[in-house]
């Protein structure tokens, strides 16, 4: 811990100079005098939540943060080609990953503006459209993984397993909320209407910033806690921590199943009654 003696100048110049410290007891050595600063009112919350962001990104993989596979909106290079425009459309995203018979043989990345702009064309083939696919590997760090999206324009990459498959994928945006905060942009559920959708399979798929009052009034249950205004925020409440994706949580009858989150909120969670047990007479 840093000596409480010592300013606030004279520890953040001390971590300046080189130490025969680790760099984890530095790094901690220095959120903890930001947590000062920002405590003594030198910096404001929003300033020093990027820097702990920053520090994340710097610990964090593509694995952590990805969106699973189950979760895209996948492209099939053999539908028709109105059927391809109608799944565009729907999705609203502006870009897909594309596969050819599998979903593990990803083709390319179609821009929802190219096929927009360029399917009215006489012999227009989606093929011509495809950009190059990015693969990356689940272990890939975000900062690197920021780096090369910058420096190659890259907004999309496929995130593949040790086998080759395709574990997800990974945006641009999804490494900058980890610095920023959340981003409403097209990949996420932009009208309040949709914080609550039905699944065919009978689950509810929940946005993590759905107030509990929305959802209580949809799932006829009751779940209520001073302060707490958030489905996520119950759920974290209720653990203590921001759970893992792929978590399961279970709570007065209703199962929450953590579909994405990241170290610091939760985004998207699968709601499902859990059915009652019927005692024998």
């Amino acid at each position: 811990m840093p000596d409480p003696a010592k300013s606030l100048l004279e520890r953040l110049t001390e971590f300046l100079t080189p130490q025969p410290t680790s760099a984890a007891e530095r790094r901690q050595e220095l959120i903890h005098t930001l947590r000062e600063a920002q405590t003594e009112g030198l910096i404001d919350v929003d300033a020093l939540s990027m820097i702990e962001g920053v520090f994340q990104v710097g610990q964090l993989c593509a694995r952590d943060i990805l969106v699973p596979r189950a979760q895209i909106d996948w492209i099939d290079i053999n539908l028709p080609l109105s059927e391809i425009i109608k799944n565009v459309i729907a999705a609203a995203h502006s870009r897909y990953p594309v596969f050819d018979g599998s979903r593990d043989n990803v083709i390319g990345t179609l821009l929802a503006k190219d096929l927009l702009r360029h399917s009215s064309e006489e012999d227009f083939q989606v093929r011509d459209w495809l950009r190059p696919a990015v693969f990356i590997p689940e272990s890939k760090r975000l900062s690197v993984l920021l780096r090369d999206f910058k420096d190659n324009r890259n907004h999309l990459a496929i995130v593949v397993d040790e086998y080759s498959g395709v574990a997800g994928i990974i945006t641009i945006e999804d490494v900058l909320e980890q610095i920023v905060g959340d981003i409403e942009d097209e990949h996420d559920i932009d009208e309040e209407a949709d914080n609550l959708i039905a699944l065919d399979n009978g689950d509810i798929r929940v946005k993590g910033i759905t107030e509990l009052e929305q959802f209580n009034e949809m799932l006829g249950t009751n779940f209520q806690d001073d302060g707490i205004e958030t489905v996520a925020g119950l759920v974290i409440q209720h653990l203590g921590r921001v759970p893992k994706m792929g978590e399961l949580i279970e709570m007065d009858g209703i199962a929450f199943e953590v579909q994405r989150a990241d170290p610091r909120q939760i985004h998207i969670l699968l709601a499902r009654q859990i059915p009652k047990k019927v005692n024998p007479d």
